[in-house]
This record gives structure tokens, C-alpha cells and sequence, in this order.
């Protein structure tokens, strides 16, 4: 069976600049890697270049999504396979309420896969229901995307998404960052019963990593994994931080 992710020897590059080398990287559906890294150690960029964002040029390399290569492929193109990606900053979008974009979205999902769009009362009930899993109150559902949330509710809104959607992989970029402890415990809780997806979880320290347990964790140093274990390893940075690797 194809591996869900597999990135074999990519380099990535702006302009002339070399800005990711990742000789080997593997997820498969039903995992959780954490990938773990200082400020700066191309984390971010990793997750837009999955992503296709087209500012990154991969100058050598290939990543493989369920067995086809999918460098040339266009952001769209990945996110109706089944590519998904959580924002570190989610954008707002002026003048469009919550529930009337993610109606588009789901049902331009159930069109290209060839399925019946649903009803707005068949939506609004699924809507209310995973709602309801992430602790999010009816009424943002009413407001513009993200216009005057506070950090918790757009990363919320973020995973309200990702439920609804149900990607094969979802790469979440620092979904902590923003949260109070009680939003954080129901993100990793709702997504650590994901079962039927593989997750790419980005984040600077092991908080998040306490509720949602990895399967592996990977550290990134100035573009580079530069170390793989099992979830003692985000424990060990925890206690000693990055320096206690010996890269610079």
C-alpha cells in the first residue's frame, strides 16, 4: 500500500536561496508526526510547499501523495485530494459569514467528487454538530470569516474546517499558538480521534504534544530534519531545549 506523504530528497529554494533539504519524510493514514523546531528552521515553509504554495521552488526532490507525485500539482488540485492545512495566521474575509463559507466550501468538495450537494438544513445540522464538538458558539457562526476573533476562535474556526472537510492528511501549523489551556485540551482532543487521516502537527514546544500524543517527532534545524523518535524525544527538548541536540 502507497504511503499517505512521502518526500524523498526535496530541496527547496527562494530565488537563489536553498531553504529546505529533507532527504526522507513518511506519514501514513492513522499517524501522528510532530514536526518540532526553533524559530526560523523552515517548519512553516515545509507545510506551504506540501500545501503548493507557489512563492517555493523545489529545485531537486519529490513529494509523493498516496503514490503520485505531485510537485506540479496546484494548491487546488492538493486540497481536492485531500490535502489540508491549517493556518498558523488565518486571514479574514470581510463581509462573508462563517456558515454561508464553509457551505461553499463543503459543497464544492461534494461537487467535485461527483456527490449531492446537501441541503442548508442538512448542512446546518452537521454544521451545529461539529460546532458543538470544538465548544463554538452559534452565534460566531453568523460573523465575517475571522473579522474581530479573538487567536482561539480563528484557530477553532480552523478546525471546524478540517471536521468538516475530512482530509486524508491534515498539516495543522501551530494551531497552539493563541489558545488558553481549555481551547487547547479540545483541539488535541478532537483531533487526536481522528483516525482516518494522517497528521502533520507543527509546533515550537511540547504543549499541544501533552494532550495529543505523536507517533513520531521530527526536528527541524535550519531547513533540515536533523533528528527522529518517538514522542520522548519532544520530552527531551522540553527539558533541555534545542541546544541539547548539538546543531547551530
Amino acid at each position: 500500500m502507497s504511503k499517505l506523504l512521502q518526500i524523498k530528497k526535496l530541496c527547496i529554494s527562494v530565488g537563489s536561496n536553498a531553504i529546505i533539504d529533507i532527504s526522507d519524510l513518511a506519514i501514513n493514514l492513522g499517524e501522528i508526526h510532530a514536526l518540532m523546531g526553533p524559530n526560523g528552521s523552515g517548519k512553516s515553509t515545509l507545510a506551504q510547499v506540501i500545501a503548493g504554495n507557489p512563492s517555493y521552488t523545489i529545485k531537486q526532490g519529490a513529494i509523493y501523495f498516496l503514490g503520485k507525485k505531485i510537485n506540479q500539482w496546484s494548491p487546488e488540485e492538493r486540497a481536492r485530494a485531500g490535502i489540508f492545512l491549517a493556518w498558523q495566521h488565518p486571514h479574514s474575509i470581510a463581509g462573508l459569514a462563517v456558515r454561508d463559507f464553509l457551505r461553499t466550501i463543503y459543497n464544492n468538495l461534494l461537487s467535485v467528487k461527483n456527490k449531492k450537494i446537501l441541503s442548508v438544513t442538512d448542512f446546518n445540522k452537521l454544521l451545529l454538530d461539529q460546532a458543538s464538538s470544538l465548544d463554538l458558539p452559534v452565534e460566531l457562526l453568523e460573523r465575517p470569516v475571522n473579522e474581530d476573533f479573538s487567536g482561539g476562535e480563528k484557530k477553532k474556526l480552523e478546525i471546524l474546517q478540517l471536521l468538516l472537510l475530512k482530509p486524508k492528511l491534515a498539516i495543522i501549523d501551530e494551531i497552539d499558538s493563541g489558545l488558553d489551556i481549555d481551547a487547547l485540551k479540545v483541539i488535541a482532543r478532537v483531533i487526536g480521534k481522528r483516525k482516518n487521516m494522517g497528521i502533520l502537527v507543527i509546533t515550537h514546544y511540547q504543549r499541544i504534544l501533552k494532550y495529543l500524543k505523536p507517533d513520531y517527532v521530527h526536528v527541524s534545524i535550519n531547513g533540515k530534519i536533523v533528528k527522529k523518535g518517538k514522542a520522548e524525544l519532544a520530552n527531551q527538548i522540553e527539558r533541555l531545549g534545542y541546544k541539547f541536540l548539538n546543531f547551530k
